[in-house]
């Protein structure tokens, strides 16, 4: 196991998370902190950047999909497993477009989180087996809309972070700060972009975008 990899649990109810806790020591992992709310997960995730997150859906002062939507400007190499009592398929399609790797559901998470730790730092995804169909419906609608538009398979990583980015209603100078790129070299990707999708100016890309963000 890596020495250097840190987890930070976040989660309002003390013995929940203290059962995790428990659970992921007994496994031999290195436990950085702590956080029963979502603004005091954001402060330790700036202070500790640990290797992983694993955050609880409904948590006081900032919801867990808040917190992951701020992530990446305190904490952008930090991992995300989302814990959730929902069963619900736009809950899980929103946190999976925010960039989480693992996503498991509270009642099986002690028995599923050092699988889904191992897969997330292999870089992999790791769905509760029951919320399996959410993922291959998302894979299918992928699938389709790579045949549909053959030129989503030529994109650039680049030009596939952008497309995130405008399918999240992003601006040219938000993703260039995003990126730290200057917002002439985002608009050239987005021209680009355009070239390869056949698609004819910024407003039909953005619709585009938005209409398939699940599916990027």
């Amino acid at each position: 196991m890596n020495k250097n990899l840190t987890i930070l649990v976040a989660d309002d109810h003390p013995l929940f998370r203290a059962g995790v806790v428990s659970v992921l020591k007994d496994k031999g992992y290195t436990i950085a902190g702590e956080a029963s709310d979502g603004e005091e997960t954001l402060k330790l995730l700036k202070s500790l950047t640990p290797s992983i997150l694993i955050l609880d859906m409904e948590m006081p002062k900032l919801k867990g999909i808040q917190v992951l939507e701020q992530m990446s400007k305190v904490s952008p190499e930090t991992r995300t497993i989302f814990l959730t009592m929902y069963k619900e398929a736009n809950l899980f399609n929103k946190v999976m477009d925010l960039g989480a790797g693992g996503y498991l559901l509270k009642e099986s998470a002690v028995i599923e989180i050092h699988d889904c730790i191992e897969a997330v730092l292999k870089g992999d995804y790791f769905i509760s087996p029951a919320l399996s169909s959410f993922l291959v419906q998302r894979l299918k609608k992928k699938d389709d809309l790579e045949n549909k538009h053959e030129g989503l398979k030529s994109l650039t990583e680049v030009e596939k972070k952008i497309l995130k980015f405008i399918s999240q209603s992003m601006t040219s100078n938000e993703i260039a700060d995003k990126l730290f790129i200057s917002k002439r070299t985002v608009d050239k990707h987005r021209e680009n972009i355009c070239a390869k999708l056949n698609i004819h100016g910024s407003l039909n890309l953005t619709k585009f975008a938005i209409e398939n963000k699940h599916s990027l």
